[in-house]
């Protein structure tokens, strides 16, 4: 089961829901194909069917949750050709974003851009593929979010949330993943003053990191359908 957030004081128990469950979509805290039930959701999180029926809808609105026609909800996978459309969109959208944030990064955003590729290090070596995803969220958020008024992340966020349950599918491959840290590539980039590294790395780093545990994913699920 994912880990829910702590409510915010400023939050109403639908904000809190909503919330937990579009991180957890976003942060690969589900799996492609798992059914989500509106009872087994309210009883791990403590609240009302209420909730998290309308938190449920919002995201088959945007597209994170797919509706059944049994009025099941579960999340969607992909197939390959989708997979490679959202991912190359990401690169679009979060290369041109890097680029347009860099000038507003001070020194203490900076900061907190390292102590997040700290503790995505940190999850790697110990094999915790969860924080690790969050970290690397935390990480591209921190950057995009330097521009003031920028009205790409949300556009970004809903490709995350597409995206996020092939996160979760790294076991053996992950350390091939992440042979290179293409968060210190940025982050020396970012020093220099340097858009077009910069843009390079956040490429990088998309088509490496999600891009490769995807088309794995794909690649596993073509093997075992030829010996099937």
């Amino acid at each position: 089961m994912f880990v829910a957030a702590n409510r915010e004081a400023s939050e109403s128990v639908k904000q809190w829901v909503y919330r937990v469950l579009r991180r957890g979509i976003m942060t690969g805290q589900f799996e492609p194909g798992d059914p989500v039930t509106i009872n087994g959701l309210a009883e791990a999180l403590g609240v009302s069917a209420m909730p998290v029926r309308e938190a449920l809808h919002r995201l088959v609105s945007e597209g994170a949750l797919e509706l059944l026609d049994n009025r099941r909800v579960r999340v969607p996978d992909l197939d390959p050709q989708s997979f490679e459309e959202v991912l190359e969109a990401r690169v679009a959208l979060e290369t041109r974003a890097a680029e347009r944030a860099m000038p507003f990064i001070d020194e203490r955003r900076l900061a907190r851009m390292r102590a997040f590729d700290q503790q995505a290090d940190q999850a790697l070596a110990i094999g915790n593929f969860g924080r690790l995803v969050e970290a690397n969220f935390d990480f591209h958020r921190c950057l995009y979010e330097a521009r003031p008024g920028t009205v790409m992340l949300p556009l970004i966020e809903s490709l995350w949330l597409r995206l996020g349950p092939f996160m979760r599918r790294a076991g053996e491959t992950l350390s091939q993943t992440y042979q290179v840290d293409r968060h210190a590539e940025a982050l020396v980039a970012i020093v220099q003053r340097d858009a077009e590294a910069l843009k390079v790395a956040i490429a990088a780093d998309i088509r490496d990191g999600t891009g490769h545990l995807g088309r794995s994913h794909f690649a596993r699920v073509a093997a075992l359908a030829k010996t099937g």
